[in-house]
């Protein structure tokens, strides 16, 4: 299963690490530089099958049918009756696990009443691996879809333990366009979530609003070289990430490889440049 970050429960980190980490991709541009000779401006599309997008997550038995959620490597930051009712989570939302088999799953998250996520989950008959088929809502009413396979590195029985994903299937579209902002800085826009973030190069934090959930992100952007960035991100004031983000040499090729506070394996995203049609 795929946020888009460090130590914080699985659904919101999905949303920061699948969705808004995407958002936060940046780009290198001088103040005196046109939009056309920017190598970095234009439309991007993630490469599901050049990317790896690796998960952790953690859960715990507190008692009979009460469970401990912990994900991205993070604590255990939700506890949940495993009855199907939707429960208070972390950052506004609500949190529900449905038990629809001895081997099968449920997980629902919710934002003001309206579905978020939904993650089916599927334990193999020895224990050993688990399956989560995870969807995210767009708030343009599209579906992000992740195929995740996950192997027990610690604990049980059943879907108690801890699990690192081996393999993360990318069936859905993502796109992203970058745009020149102001004299010394770029746009980030997400079609599909209707945002646009503004950074600028001067080493300050900027703040912005992330998708349906009530938590407050902030982004700073540092030239490395001339191919190369670095990008801090924080939410509600506290490290959450850093990413590398580098342009292939031909520019038609961007790798994002993000390392999350608490992860123990970065994520490596690849977006490939689209051909812009003209008239």
């Amino acid at each position: 299963m795929i946020a888009l970050v460090a130590v914080l429960a699985r659904g919101f980190a999905i949303i920061f690490k699948r969705s808004c980490r995407l958002l936060l991709i940046a780009c290198l541009i001088t103040g005196s530089l046109k939009a056309a000779d920017n190598p970095f401006v234009g439309k991007w599309k993630l490469n599901g099958s050049k990317s790896r997008l690796p998960d952790q997550m953690k859960v715990k038995n507190v008692s009979a049918d009460k469970y401990a959620f912990g994900f991205e490597g993070g604590d255990y930051a939700e506890t949940i009756v495993a009855d199907g009712t939707d429960q208070p989570g972390v950052f506004g939302t609500t949190f529900s696990v449905s038990v629809e088999g001895p081997n099968s799953w449920k997980v629902v998250r919710k934002t003001d009443g309206k579905i978020l996520l939904t993650a089916n989950w599927k334990l193999s008959q020895d224990g050993n691996t688990l399956d989560d088929d995870f969807t995210l809502m767009q708030p343009d009413g599209s579906k992000f879809n992740v195929y995740y396979v996950y192997k027990r590195t610690a604990g049980g029985p059943g879907f108690a333990g801890t699990w690192e994903s081996t393999s993360e299937k990318v069936n859905s579209v993502f796109e992203l366009q970058i745009e020149p902002y102001e004299s010394d800085g770029l746009a980030f826009i997400i079609p599909s979530e209707g945002t646009v973030k503004n950074l600028k190069f001067d080493g300050k934090d900027y703040a912005y609003e992330g998708p349906n959930v009530n938590a407050k992100f902030a982004s700073s952007i540092r030239r490395v070289d001339a191919l190369t960035l670095e990008v801090t991100d924080k939410v509600d004031g506290k490290l959450a990430d850093t990413q590398e983000v580098k342009l292939s040499p031909d520019h038609k090729m961007l790798t994002m490889t993000i390392r999350p506070v608490g992860g123990s394996r970065p994520e490596i995203r690849v977006f490939d440049r689209e051909h812009e049609t003209r008239n």
